[in-house]
Protein backbone atom coordinates (compact mmCIF):
# COMPACT_ATOMS: atom_id res chain seq x y z
CA UNK A 1 0.00 0.00 0.00
CA UNK A 2 1.42 3.16 -1.27
CA UNK A 3 1.57 6.50 1.60
CA UNK A 4 -1.06 8.78 0.85
CA UNK A 5 1.25 12.49 -0.22
CA UNK A 6 2.17 15.01 1.63
CA UNK A 7 -0.06 17.50 -0.13
CA UNK A 8 -3.28 14.91 0.59
CA UNK A 9 -2.37 14.98 3.72
CA UNK A 10 -2.19 18.71 4.27
CA UNK A 11 -5.24 18.44 2.39
CA UNK A 12 -6.93 16.60 5.08
CA UNK A 13 -5.65 18.99 7.62
CA UNK A 14 -6.77 21.84 6.34
CA UNK A 15 -9.99 20.34 6.72
CA UNK A 16 -9.68 19.30 9.97
CA UNK A 17 -8.60 23.01 10.59
CA UNK A 18 -11.37 24.26 9.13
CA UNK A 19 -13.45 23.03 11.89
CA UNK A 20 -14.84 19.70 10.49
CA UNK A 21 -15.20 16.36 12.36
CA UNK A 22 -12.89 13.93 11.89
CA UNK A 23 -16.06 11.54 10.29
CA UNK A 24 -17.25 14.19 7.79
CA UNK A 25 -13.38 14.49 7.13
CA UNK A 26 -12.64 10.95 6.48
CA UNK A 27 -15.90 10.44 4.40
CA UNK A 28 -15.23 13.29 2.52
CA UNK A 29 -11.53 12.04 1.33
CA UNK A 30 -12.40 8.68 1.31
CA UNK A 31 -10.14 7.26 4.32
CA UNK A 32 -10.42 6.24 7.63
CA UNK A 33 -11.51 7.81 10.57
CA UNK A 34 -8.28 6.39 12.31
CA UNK A 35 -5.88 7.67 9.73
CA UNK A 36 -7.25 11.25 10.16
CA UNK A 37 -6.79 10.68 13.67
CA UNK A 38 -2.95 9.63 13.38
CA UNK A 39 -2.32 12.60 10.95
CA UNK A 40 -3.66 14.67 13.41
CA UNK A 41 -1.96 13.36 16.24
CA UNK A 42 1.67 12.94 14.14
CA UNK A 43 1.43 16.77 13.44
CA UNK A 44 0.47 17.75 16.58
CA UNK A 45 3.22 15.38 18.48
CA UNK A 46 6.06 15.03 15.94
CA UNK A 47 5.06 18.55 13.81
CA UNK A 48 5.30 16.24 10.70
CA UNK A 49 2.64 16.03 7.84
CA UNK A 50 4.95 14.21 5.41
CA UNK A 51 4.40 9.81 5.91
CA UNK A 52 6.71 7.81 6.59
CA UNK A 53 8.55 6.12 3.76
CA UNK A 54 10.50 3.77 5.90
CA UNK A 55 9.84 1.11 8.65
CA UNK A 56 11.45 1.92 12.21
CA UNK A 57 11.09 -1.66 13.67
CA UNK A 58 13.31 -2.83 15.53
CA UNK A 59 13.85 -7.06 14.88
CA UNK A 60 13.51 -9.88 17.49
CA UNK A 61 16.92 -10.23 17.03
CA UNK A 62 18.39 -7.37 17.28
CA UNK A 63 19.30 -7.64 20.77
CA UNK A 64 21.78 -11.10 20.61
CA UNK A 65 23.56 -9.49 17.13
CA UNK A 66 26.78 -9.44 19.10
CA UNK A 67 26.26 -12.93 21.07
CA UNK A 68 25.47 -14.27 17.30
CA UNK A 69 28.73 -12.90 15.70
CA UNK A 70 30.33 -14.12 18.53
CA UNK A 71 29.49 -17.36 18.71
CA UNK A 72 30.08 -18.09 14.89
CA UNK A 73 33.24 -17.24 15.36
CA UNK A 74 34.02 -19.31 18.04
CA UNK A 75 32.24 -21.84 16.47
CA UNK A 76 31.97 -21.59 12.50
CA UNK A 77 30.47 -25.29 11.88
CA UNK A 78 27.13 -24.61 13.84
CA UNK A 79 24.01 -26.00 11.98
CA UNK A 80 21.01 -23.32 13.08
CA UNK A 81 19.66 -25.97 15.16
CA UNK A 82 23.01 -25.97 17.26
CA UNK A 83 23.05 -22.07 16.74
CA UNK A 84 19.97 -21.99 18.78
CA UNK A 85 20.71 -23.92 21.69
CA UNK A 86 24.09 -22.32 21.86
CA UNK A 87 22.56 -18.57 22.29
CA UNK A 88 19.67 -20.48 24.52
CA UNK A 89 17.02 -18.23 22.87
CA UNK A 90 13.36 -18.80 22.27
CA UNK A 91 13.58 -17.54 18.54
CA UNK A 92 12.45 -19.54 16.22
CA UNK A 93 15.35 -21.02 13.58
CA UNK A 94 13.60 -19.07 10.57
CA UNK A 95 14.25 -16.02 12.75
CA UNK A 96 17.84 -16.74 13.02
CA UNK A 97 18.24 -17.89 9.31
CA UNK A 98 17.00 -13.86 8.49
CA UNK A 99 19.04 -12.43 11.46
CA UNK A 100 22.17 -14.47 9.79
CA UNK A 101 21.35 -13.06 6.16
CA UNK A 102 20.99 -9.92 7.24
CA UNK A 103 24.20 -10.02 9.15
CA UNK A 104 26.05 -12.06 6.27
CA UNK A 105 27.44 -14.72 8.52
CA UNK A 106 26.74 -18.18 7.64
CA UNK A 107 26.49 -21.13 9.47
CA UNK A 108 26.40 -25.03 8.28
CA UNK A 109 23.27 -26.01 6.57
CA UNK A 110 23.66 -29.65 7.69
CA UNK A 111 23.97 -31.74 10.48
CA UNK A 112 26.57 -34.43 9.97
CA UNK A 113 24.80 -37.04 11.75
CA UNK A 114 22.51 -39.30 9.40
CA UNK A 115 18.83 -38.70 9.33
CA UNK A 116 16.63 -41.48 10.26
CA UNK A 117 14.93 -42.86 7.19
CA UNK A 118 16.90 -40.92 4.67
CA UNK A 119 18.41 -44.52 2.89
CA UNK A 120 17.08 -45.73 -0.26
CA UNK A 121 13.42 -47.47 -0.25
CA UNK A 122 13.70 -49.03 -3.65
CA UNK A 123 16.05 -50.74 -5.23
CA UNK A 124 18.02 -49.09 -7.98
CA UNK A 125 16.58 -48.79 -11.65
CA UNK A 126 13.25 -48.53 -9.85
CA UNK A 127 10.35 -51.12 -11.20
CA UNK A 128 11.91 -53.42 -13.98
CA UNK A 129 15.38 -53.69 -12.30
CA UNK A 130 14.77 -57.22 -11.26
CA UNK A 131 14.02 -57.53 -15.40
CA UNK A 132 16.91 -55.94 -16.32
CA UNK A 133 19.37 -57.88 -14.16
CA UNK A 134 18.00 -61.23 -15.46
CA UNK A 135 19.23 -60.45 -19.28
Amino acid sequence: MKPYSKEFRGEVLAACDRGRGTREVATHFNVSESWVRRVKQERRELNKIAPCLTRRRVPLWAGIADRMREVIREKPDLTLRELKAELQTNLSVQTLCTALHKLRLTVKKKSSSPRKGSGRTSPRGGRNSSESRRN
